[in-house]
């Protein structure tokens, strides 16, 4: 096996020849890099990334993506345990992580949404609807991966893909990556440790809240976690997402407090017979009415999304039926590929029959799953090669694809609670089979770049994933008491699971506030004629202003850090510590969080109650001072690496 000696990717890895032109950064006869050390590693990481990304995704409605962490930790432990298998290696651990975090990036979606009508899902069907979107979501972008790795080499960048593949040549000569992820795990941990997540000794939430004239809510909760992904996503999400929550916050919120106020005595909230809509606090009007605009909003953005997509469907269909070559490769290859594909068809149709209980709706609702999947899944995998996974527009094709769903659902008249249960278990079928469209294509993009092999990878992406939808389906059967807690205190946002059940439940029984649906809708709309992203300012007007304003605190100290550094090599080398230093602080948040509440349901912990100093806004604000410092000045100080 030869290595490229300069420690570089190829020039022609961005394009500029054909893609079966191509030279691999790694060429000689052994292209695998797996055995059992990279297997065991490789699942291991696919697990912890999968319950991180399912906790840190029903908190904040943002998900991290996981195949630059992925590649940096799995460096590390290539290099004590599996050293002979080198970057191939280190590729393939880092495909498995993507694996575990793509299934709960799809999963986290809908699957709560169950818990959220007020129904239950087994781990049975929750095991059925999410290997079975594995396996369909794999076996379909295998079907078109030399259209879309090799044929577009060059056309589709894969911009994540190659930033891993980046990181993957970098840890080559070794690095500061692991030590910076350490040190954001330790941060996070200990804070977490400290906080509401787990031991609950001090308050970590600044607060700010108006009942009187104008009624408003300011609040910031001091989540290193949440931190870390701003830091991660930068000041243009993070503002916008605040944008939304100042909207929300400070014009709806005051504008409809200011006319319940006249309401008469005796009109009671539209969906709280108990509550005078003129003692309404900004709790109430939040849950009651600022959510279903948000709602509408979030409708709108998905529906846009999806019929700005219509042309890339078209593209996709059409190149994919024109590409002959697709079926390229090896029999044993191809067997597997197909074997994936038929066990994701019957799991669809079995998983069908388990949910529905009924033989007519298990028939009409596998077909419409499997039918919606092909379909978003080839355009899952072609904009992934124009945006990467993090950007991938999974709310707009599933919220498209549950809206079909549902006027089919009404049609034949399976409107009942029991109904909307088995169609959100459809949902989560289709929206796995989305997200892992986008995390196989990028894996196997970075496979194609890297000189590794394309059979190799999916297998163990196949069984990451899979590994990953058992820990995510006992992640949520866990938490299920905690995600059933809505509005004011609750412990996890849920912004798209929320609007999953608001929709599809709304939408059978006839009872959606349709007013507060239609002015999100039109909100939507005046922020699409401005060119602006309306799911990203839906998304920060739906979660509550103390998740996005911690978030917009990690995009400063990322600013901080940009506008300090002197030089464009100073602040590419800060940055780049500083995304893993975020990345540790994210895992650690994560992780700690849900020991803590793993721990507290089986009663190995008592929760404390904050008391005195404690139990004030001096003492959260002192924790943001105190998280703020201890992120930026190991950034801030980083050296720049300079090559010979």
């Amino acid at each position: 096996m030869s290595k490229q000696e300069n420690k570089k990717l190829p020039k022609e890895a961005y394009g500029g020849v054909a893609g079966k032109d191509y030279v691999p950064y790694i060429t000689g006869k052994s292209n695998t890099g797996g055995n059992a050390a990279v297997l065991i590693i490789g699942l291991v990481l696919a697990a912890v990334f999968a319950a991180s990304t399912a906790y840190s995704g029903m908190k904040a409605g943002l998900t991290v993506a996981a195949g630059i962490p992925g590649a940096i930790i799995g460096s590390a432990l290539v290099g004590v345990f599996a050293k002979e298998k080198g970057i191939l290696g280190k590729n393939i651990i880092q495909g498995m992580a993507s694996g575990g975090e793509s299934v709960a990036s799809g999963l986290i979606f809908v699957l709560p949404s169950v818990i959220l009508i007020g129904s239950q899902v087994t781990f049975v069907e929750g095991l059925a609807v999410g290997i079975g979107g594995v396996l369909f979501g794999i076996g379909c972008t295998a079907l078109v991966h030399n259209y879309l790795i090799v044929e577009e080499h060059g056309k589709l960048m894969y911009p994540e893909a190659m930033a891993i593949s980046e990181t993957l040549v970098a840890s080559e000569a070794g690095g500061d990556s692991i030590k910076y992820m350490g040190i954001g795990f330790g941060i996070s941990g200990v804070l977490t440790l400290i906080s509401s997540s787990f031991l609950n000794v001090t308050n970590n939430v600044i607060s700010y809240v108006s009942n009187s004239f104008y009624k408003w809510k300011f609040q910031v909760e001091v989540n290193p976690l949440l931190l870390g992904i701003g830091f991660i996503v930068g000041l243009e999400i993070s503002l916008t997402m605040f944008a939304g929550s100042l909207l929300a916050n400070f014009g709806i919120m005051p504008l409809i407090g200011y006319f319940a106020e006249m309401a008469k005595d005796g009109i009671m909230v539209w969906n709280n017979p108990s509550m005078p809509i003129n003692q309404m606090d900004v709790n109430v009007i939040g849950s009651s009415y600022v959510k279903y605009i948000g709602a509408g909003m979030m409708l709108c953005g998905g529906i846009i999304g999806a019929i700005k997509l219509i042309p890339t469907i078209i593209a996709s269909v059409k190149e994919t039926l024109n590409a002959k070559s697709s079926v390229s490769g090896n029999e044993d290859g191809k067997s597997f590929q197909n074997v994936i594909l038929l066990g994701g068809i019957i799991l669809g149709f079995v998983g069908a029959f388990i949910i529905s209980g009924n033989v007519v709706m298990a028939i009409v609702g596998a077909i419409l799953s499997l039918v919606l999947s092909l379909l978003f899944v080839i355009v899952a995998g072609r904009l992934t090669g124009t945006i990467g996974t993090s950007n991938l527009p999974v709310s707009g094709m599933t919220i498209a694809s549950l809206v079909i769903v549902t006027l089919v659902f009404v049609i034949m008249g399976w409107t009942t609670k029991g109904d909307n249960r088995s169609l959100l278990l459809f949902g989560s079928f289709i929206v796995v089979s989305i997200a892992m469209a986008g995390g196989y294509s990028q894996s196997q993009k970075v496979t194609y770049v890297m000189g590794g092999s394309k059979n190799e990878m999916q297998k163990y992406f196949t069984l990451a994933s899979i590994v990953g939808v058992v820990v995510v389906t006992g992640t949520i059967l866990l938490l299920a008491d905690q995600l059933a807690v809505t509005g004011e205190g609750a412990a996890f946002a849920l912004p798209q699971a929320n609007l999953m059940s608001t929709l599809t439940s709304g939408i059978m029984s006839g009872e959606l506030p349709w007013v507060m649906i239609i002015v999100g809708v039109f909100m939507a709309l005046v922020l699409y004629f401005l060119n602006l992203p309306i799911m990203t300012i839906a998304i920060g007007f739906y979660l509550p202003i103390a998740t996005t304003s911690i978030i917009l605190v990690g995009a400063l100290i990322r600013v901080f850090v940009e506008k300090t550094s002197k030089k464009e090599e100073e602040k590419e080398t800060k940055v780049s510590n500083g995304i893993s230093l975020s990345s540790g602080l994210v895992a650690g948040g994560s992780i700690v969080g849900l020991l803590g509440i793993i721990f507290q349901v089986s009663g190995i912990i008592t929760v404390g109650t904050p008391a005195g100093f404690a139990a004030g806004n001096g003492m959260a604000i002192i924790l943001l001072v105190a998280l703020a410092v201890l992120v930026a000045i190991p950034i801030a100080f980083a050296k720049a690496k300079h090559n010979d």
